[in-house]
């Protein structure tokens, strides 16, 4: 006869590396900020194996449409290690998936964390999980669960990183995207809170990297006049939250579609929702990025085209809005705390359509 294996006893998986002890108390530490980040329609709490949604709220839809996104924060993560700083990360961690799911005009609903690290430090562990909760407060979506796994012997004891989902729900009626888009539409620049959760690696390279390689040597403690702080608080800056205000915009005027500026640039990314037969030019002249952007280009001899197809350049989000919803457009994001601006504007394009072009030139570049 065959015995059922057994669970290691404590004493056993800690000489492996794993300690179920610090696991629990990183559970009990994290559970008044996960209980912060909750909606009406999310059942029991932390404990379960599967996290709850009372999927009756989508009864008041005629035709639900689900929408999911997942995603983390690059190497943002090894900034907020050089610094101990681990209670932002969850506003890059949250903007990175939310603001992805609301283009298309999606509410999202509730969303998990996965957390991995070389060892679980429950007052870090609880401080990320702090982090993701208050972002999800902001965004309106429940934090409804996740998982952290201690890897031992594959991350080093300090190291760690965090990856999410999100899911939402929008009625197909209202649906954005680029079946939407019309020759005259404006688009809406929102200005991005710095360099977001995108481009660290070549951030890192340029300031924090090694002469010997082309790095400037940098340390996060150096004093910035140019940011009013330290490089590691300014490359810390969470990113801006833009669900709730897009969620607005999307209800109370005709905007048609919506574009989350990540990876790849403002153009690259706007090209994303415009239909094929029709073409964008971007004004540089109509704002001036945030001196980070300029202090990379700059140390590093980073051209123009390639820090356009690497970070946002302050923009951290556009819409393609009917001029007549431009003015109420632009004042409503102002009541959300969201600068927005008039930076281009959709034309009927056959030979070249589907293209984004950046023209002119930033004021003090």
């Amino acid at each position: 006869m065959t015995e059922s294996p057994t669970a290691p006893s404590e004493g056993a998986y800690a000489a492996a590396g794993v300690s179920i002890e610090a696991a629990d108390r990183a559970i009990d530490l994290m559970k008044g900020w996960v209980e912060k980040a909750r909606r009406p329609e999310m059942i029991g709490g932390l404990g379960g194996f599967a996290g709850l949604f009372d999927a009756t709220a989508l009864t008041r839809y005629e035709r639900p449409l689900l929408a999911t996104s997942t995603d983390g924060v690059g190497t943002k993560v090894a900034i907020a290690q050089l610094m101990d700083v681990h209670d932002t990360i969850g506003f890059d961690l949250v903007g990175m998936v939310v603001d992805d799911l609301v283009v298309c005009g999606a509410e999202p609903l509730f969303m998990t964390d996965y957390i991995a690290c070389g060892r679980v430090v429950p007052e870090r562990i609880a401080a990320i999980v702090k982090g993701i909760a208050e972002a999800c407060v902001v965004a309106g979506c429940a934090l409804i669960g996740g998982e952290t796994a201690e890897h031992p012997g594959l991350l080093d004891p300090d190291d760690y990183d965090v990856a999410g989902a999100t899911t939402g729900v929008v009625e197909a009626s209202k649906l954005l995207g680029p079946g939407r888009v019309r020759p005259g539409d404006v688009v809406i620049a929102m200005e991005a809170s710095g360099l977001h959760s995108n481009g660290y690696s070549l951030v890192r390279h340029v300031l924090l990297g090694s002469p010997d390689q082309g790095g400037a040597g940098w340390t996060v403690d150096r004093h910035m006049d140019d940011f009013g702080r330290t490089l590691g608080e300014e490359l810390l800056e969470p990113t801006r939250i833009y669900a709730k205000a897009c969620l607005d915009l999307a209800d109370r005027t005709e905007t048609h579609a919506m574009s989350h500026v990540t990876g790849g640039g403002l153009a690259a990314n706007l090209e994303r929702v415009l239909p094929e037969e029709l073409s964008v030019r971007i004004d540089r002249s109509t704002w001036t990025p945030q001196p980070v952007f300029d202090v990379v280009r700059r140390v590093g001899e980073v051209s123009q085209a390639d820090l356009e197809a690497t970070l946002n350049c302050g923009v951290g989000m556009v819409s393609l809005t009917a001029p007549e919803s431009v003015d109420t457009a632009i004042a409503l994001l102002g009541g959300h705390g969201i600068r927005a601006w008039v930076a281009g504007e959709a034309r009927m394009d056959r030979e070249s359509g589907g293209r984004v072009v950046l023209e002119g030139q930033h004021p003090g570049w």
